[in-house]
This record gives structure tokens, C-alpha cells and sequence, in this order.
């Protein structure tokens, strides 16, 4: 696994200060145990004469012994010092570590203490809190996903088994007949259409190496991915604007084909009645550039960057049909075919644009 420069700095700052420390400890035992030497040499304690005679006196010895001890005792006080101050905010950061491996994101480490506010410890504890508030994050999301799927799914089934059992009484119509069995169609679409998007989120998650490519045209296959929404484009009497060349590219046409009908989607349902959208395509000799551009209320700029996560709703209402994996899906194939996908959004006006590489 390769390191970024950041990560290689701050591991070479953790390396040093630790360096530091031991240096440190070993050179205050000896400059103690010197200073300790001296005065008692300069006591009288032990006689210089004695000490630096070319014969080996019993002074001599026993003022050896005392100096190994005394650099013991006090290398080893500095040390267990050193390492109270220094290792305590790594015990700080194993129990909040353990404390969000049992589900608590809400923990945040604070840099208390000196050792905590140095350089080499300050991105340890940035890093530790940034990955907490992405867990909370993406704890809340799967949690607010959990509960509005639930209500997503219930629905149609409830319409589904109301409308059977009024089937099942007779005594309808014909045009009764025909319209409650065009709602339990509907309905069953729209579970099969969630069901669809969930399993298919999973499986390209799981995927990380791109397979099944071929060459098609690209163009084609968005003219056809605007056809099967027409029903949708009618509803809401959208003006639709698509007038671009042929291209070919190299990619998975099955994935590429779900991400051009989930933006395609997308921009459809929000756009008002008698909107716009605007398709457009271009390429250079390497890339491909798709531009879909809907009219309507402009996202605002905190909620861009986070339209691509799992089960995020930039409509919190949720007055708009959805359960926020669509986009996350277009990321990730996008991002498989070793493409870009960006979004702006002002005046009324948002525009997703993906760029692919053209391929072989």
C-alpha cells in the first residue's frame, strides 16, 4: 500500500519525536550521573587522587558502581516519566478507537497535555476525529435510509394488497377494473425498481476491476435511455433538448447504460412542469464529455459534495421519489471506468457532467 506525502511526513515526524524522546532520556542520565560524580569528587567524598590513580583503588570501584546506579535509577525515573506523558495520548486514542468499534461516533479526541499538542501528534488526532465524524455521518444516513426505504417499500405493498382485495370483491367496472390493475403494475415496478438499484449498489461495490467491456456507440444508447423515460418527459410536459453526433467508446455498456438512465432520471424529477433539460456530448481524441443540465431549484453548495454518499437526499422532504442510491451508483461506475463525474448548480440551473476515456 502506498503512502500519500502527508502520511509519509507525519510518519517521519512520529519517528523522530520518539528519537527524541530516547535521546533525550539517555543523555540526562549521563549528564545526572556525571554531576552527581563530580560533587562527591569535589567533596572529598571519593579523592580525585584515588579516583584517576593508574592502580585501581576500592574507592574507585565502589565510585563506579554508584555512578552505574545512579544512571540507572535516574534513566530509568526519566523514562517511566517520559513515557506517562508520551504514551497517554496513545492510550487516549485506543480507548476512543474502541469506544467507535462498539458504535460510538459521537467521541471525539481532544489534544489535551503536552505531548498531545505537539506536530507529531496533532494529525493523529485530526485524522482519528475526521474518521469519526465520517462514521457518524454515514451511521445517520444508513440509519434515515433504513427508516425511509421501509416507508418506500411499505407503500406499494399496501397499495398492492388494497387494490387486490378490491379486485378479489367483483362488482367493478371495466374502467375500474383496468385502473386498479394499472396501479398494482405501477406499484410492482416501483418495488422492482428499488429492489433493482439496492442489488445493484451492492454488487458494484464489491467490484473493483472493470470487466465485460466492448465497444458501442455511446450515443445510441443515450437516445435510448431518454426513450424509456418518455412516459416521464410527457407527464411533466419537459422541454427536451438532445441533438448531438455519434461516438463510440470502450467501457461496460450494462453499467454505463444504468448510469445515463439514473441521470437521466434524476433530472426529470427535478425539473418542474414545463422545464428543460439539455443533453449534450463532445469529445477530444481521449475523452468523452456527457453533460446533462436541468432547470429548477438550485442545490445549495453544502449538500453538492454530498449527493454522491449511499442513501443521501439533497430533498429532505422527501417529497421527491428516491432512496439516494442512484447517484452513489453513477460514482462508482464512473469512477470504475477510470472517468470523472462533477456537478454545479446555480441560477436555477444544475448540471451533471462525466467525463470517459474514449478506450482502444
Amino acid at each position: 500500500m502506498k503512502h500519500t506525502p502527508d502520511e509519509r511526513k507525519q510518519r517521519r515526524a512520529l519517528n523522530l519525536f520518539f528519537s527524541l524522546v530516547v535521546f533525550g532520556i539517555i543523555w540526562i542520565s549521563i549528564l545526572l550521573a556525571a554531576a552527581i560524580v563530580a560533587l562527591l569528587i569535589y567533596f572529598g567524598v571519593y579523592p580525585y587522587h584515588e579516583v584517576t590513580a593508574l592502580e585501581t583503588t576500592g574507592n574507585a570501584y565502589s565510585l563506579m558502581w554508584l555512578t552505574v546506579i545512579v544512571s540507572l535509577s535516574i534513566g530509568s525515573f526519566a523514562a517511566f516519566l517520559t513515557t506517562k506523558f508520551s504514551v497517554d495520548p496513545i492510550g487516549k486514542l485506543v480507548s476512543h478507537i474502541n469506544r467507535m468499534a462498539l458504535g460510538d461516533y459521537s467521541t471525539r479526541l481532544e489534544p489535551t497535555g503536552r505531548f498531545s499538542d505537539t506536530p507529531a501528534f496533532r494529525p493523529v488526532i485530526e485524522s482519528v476525529n475526521k474518521l469519526a465524524e465520517e462514521l457518524q455521518n454515514t451511521e445517520m444516513l444508513r440509519s434515515d435510509f433504513i427508516n425511509n426505504f421501509s416507508h418506500e417499500f411499505k407503500t406499494p405493498i399496501v397499495s398492492i394488497s388494497g387494490f387486490t382485495k378490491l379486485l378479489k370483491r367483483g362488482n367493478l367496472t371495466e374502467e375500474q377494473r383496468r385502473e386498479y390493475l394499472d396501479i398494482i403494475e405501477e406499484e410492482s415496478l416501483r418495488l422492482s425498481a428499488m429492489a433493482t438499484n439496492v442489488l445493484n449498489m451492492t454488487k458494484i461495490e464489491n467490484q473493483t476491476i472493470l470487466t465485460d467491456t466492448t465497444k458501442f456507440n455511446v450515443s445510441e444508447q443515450i437516445r435510448s435511455a431518454i426513450l424509456l423515460l418518455d412516459e416521464k418527459w410527457d407527464k411533466k410536459h419537459i422541454e427536451l433538448s438532445a441533438d448531438f453526433n455519434e461516438y463510440t467508446i470502450t467501457g461496460n455498456e450494462e453499467m454505463l447504460k444504468q448510469v445515463w438512465i439514473n441521470l437521466l432520471d434524476n433530472a426529470v424529477k427535478f425539473t418542474p412542469d414545463f422545464g428543460e433539460v439539455r443533453v449534450d456530448l463532445t469529445a477530444s481524441d481521449r475523452h468523452l464529455t456527457v453533460s446533462i443540465a436541468n432547470t429548477g431549484s438550485t442545490i445549495p453548495q453544502e449538500k453538492l459534495d454530498r449527493i454522491w454518499n449511499k442513501f443521501y437526499q439533497a430533498d429532505e422532504s422527501h417529497a421527491s421519489a428516491g432512496n439516494g442510491i442512484g447517484l452513489a451508483i453513477v460514482k462508482k461506475v464512473i469512477e470504475l471506468h477510470g472517468g470523472t463525474v462533477g456537478v454545479t448548480s446555480e441560477n436555477e440551473l444544475t448540471t451533471f457532467t462525466v467525463i470517459l476515456p474514449m478506450g482502444k
